[in-house]
């Protein structure tokens, strides 16, 4: 005769339902340079050993303090203030005290500076790497600062401007007040160039200039019109284009007038974004603003692209920055959690994906790094002006496409723990795309690679001898570059196959840097998997040749 099973019940524990164990060790507190082995190559390799001190010390900031502090900014989102208790306009956006706390963190460090108050090898390495540790606390924060970096070569084609401005900007100092420039110990840049009917095609704008006197570079103008998206609001003075009678023409266009009132600069709403919450981005009109040309008139596109230049590989190290940290997330979730009767770091499957995602990591910080290096040597050197003025076209469109399908294959790493807004993913995912829609979405990019290449041979020139450089080493590298050539000497339709071409560009360029690298198990592994016949479309797929263990104890994120 069959018994019943009998069970044991726990003796009762009073309200204790259970112990929590399983669960990896905190990830905050930890120094984002010491332990990061990629980047700290990169740093090496590309001339910028100088600021490994800077770097360490930012490093401990940006792993802690800030990192707790990108929470609350995150949190708390700023807020219009367009009129005071009493009904005047005021045209504020009001913003946490971590926002304020993470800018002073920011420009104190130089982020937004360094390439300019110390120029020459190694200047935009390091501010590069400054930024790339900043970005993983915060990411917000890095619109204003991007762009106050980013404008004084426009501001240079002004040489009487710049010597009012540039010191100010240079400043070291975050000055968060509302007040006239001259009475602040340090201002940041905006920008304004898209309008509701013309967006990335910035030569539709219809905002009108009109000369307060005599006309031309340097000279007053009052603008009337809208800006679409004008981002942070609440800087001191903004790059705008309007349209003068000479054609489109650049301006600067400061938030108080000559006279010290405040310039009719109509903050309409702040966007409602999928990401980047902790800056403000509005809409606005000019009621008659005051503004001062910016380089000659009828040029504002050409005044202004050394500007985009600057922030498109802004683009790069933010994207390059988050894929970075989701990664780090990864892997040490994984190394601290059990499944199926063992860590989740030693599950084969997982171990592959875990090693294709730092395989994209290892990709986007060679290419990055070496486009920030080209700029520094830019002045000097028209090879690296070239392969700089097309790398970041190629750059700023593949990384930041991979950066929001990369921070998802992270979060699924860590389940559900990675869907909540506990975690510091969500917030990675939601800023993950606003970098391949800023300064041109991705169809942007790939024909600004054919304007280059057809306007600008010389670029071709530095792609392919940036290539050759790597000639022998791998032959799926070798194989790459032949398509290439075949593909631009052929009859392909370029401009309806230009996402092709700049993928087909930027991996070989990608696979070429890190066959020279160093680690021949990252080479290697990169060169079958992104341009072997055999390349796979999710992360997960590397094959049985390749060094995982290596690929995926270069990632951990400890010291």
């Amino acid at each position: 005769m069959a018994t019943e099973p009998t069970h044991t019940v726990p003796e009762s524990t009073g309200w204790t339902t259970h112990t929590v164990v399983n669960q990896p060790t905190p990830f905050e507190g930890r120094n984002l340079y010491l332990t990061d082995q990629v980047l700290r190559e990169a740093v090496q390799r590309e001339g910028g050993s100088w600021g490994e001190d800077r770097l360490a010390a930012y490093g401990d900031r940006a792993g802690g303090e800030l990192w707790e502090a990108g929470f609350d900014a995150n949190r708390n989102p700023p807020e219009l203030r367009s009129h005071d208790r009493y009904g005047h306009r005021i045209d504020q956006v009001r913003f946490h005290p971590a926002y304020h706390q993470l800018m002073e963190a920011a420009l104190g460090a130089e982020i937004h500076a360094l390439s300019w108050r110390q120029p020459g090898p190694g200047s935009q390495v390091v501010r590069s790497a400054l930024m790339y540790l900043h970005n993983q606390a915060e990411s917000g924060t890095m619109c204003p600062v991007t762009m106050t970096h980013a404008g004084i070569p426009a501001l240079r084609h002004q040489p009487e401007l710049a010597r009012i401005w540039e010191p100010r900007i240079l400043s070291n100092r975050y000055d968060g007040r509302f007040l006239p420039p001259e009475q602040k110990t340090g201002v940041t840049l905006g920008m304004g160039m898209t309008e509701k009917q013309g967006g990335s095609d910035v030569r539709a704008n219809t905002t009108s200039a009109l000369a307060l006197g005599a006309e031309g570079p340097g000279r007053d103008y009052e603008l009337v019109g809208h800006k679409w998206f004008f981002s942070a609001p609440m800087s001191d003075a903004f790059l705008v284009l309007a349209q003068s009678r000479g054609g489109l023409s650049c301006f600067l266009l400061p938030r108080w007038r000559p006279d010290g009132t405040v310039n009719a600069i109509r903050i309409q709403r702040l966007k409602d974004k999928l990401g980047n919450r902790s800056n403000a981005s509005s809409e606005v009109e000019f009621e008659n603003a005051y503004a001062v040309m910016v380089g000659e008139e009828g040029r504002g596109v050409p005044t202004i692209i050394d500007m985009v230049a600057q922030t498109r590989l802004d683009c790069m190290i933010g994207s390059t920055s988050l894929m970075r940290h989701g990664l780090a997330h990864a892997v040490h979730h994984c190394a601290g959690r059990s499944a199926f009767g063992g860590l989740l770091l030693e599950q084969p499957l997982m171990r592959n994906v875990l090693a294709d995602l730092a395989l994209e990591v290892e990709g986007a910080v060679a290419l990055t790094f070496r486009v920030a290096s080209a700029l520094d040597r830019a002045p000097d050197d028209p090879r690296e002006r070239a392969f700089a003025r097309i790398a970041t076209a190629l750059g700023k469109y593949w990384i930041c496409k991979r950066a929001a399908g990369h921070i998802t294959e992270s979060q699924e790493c860590l389940g559900g723990a990675g869907y909540v807004e506990e975690h510091v993913l969500p917030r990675l995912y939601r800023e993950a795309p606003v970098n391949a829609i800023w300064e041109g979405s991705g169809n942007v990019q790939c024909l600004d690679v054919l304007r280059a290449m057809q306007k600008s041979p010389e670029t071709v020139d530095a792609v392919f001898a940036e290539l050759e450089r790597s000639r022998g080493a791998n032959r799926h590298l070798d194989a790459a570059v032949e398509r290439i050539r075949r593909r631009l000497d052929g009859d392909a339709e370029l401009p309806l196959e230009a996402r092709l071409l700049v993928e087909d560009l930027t991996l070989a360029l990608q696979g070429g840097l890190l066959v020279r690298g160093g680690s021949d198990a990252v080479a290697d592994a990169f060169c079958t998997a992104r341009l072997g016949p055999e390349r796979t479309l999710l992360y997960g797929g590397l094959s049985a040749a390749a060094d995982v263990d290596t690929l995926v104890n270069r990632a951990m994120p400890e010291a």
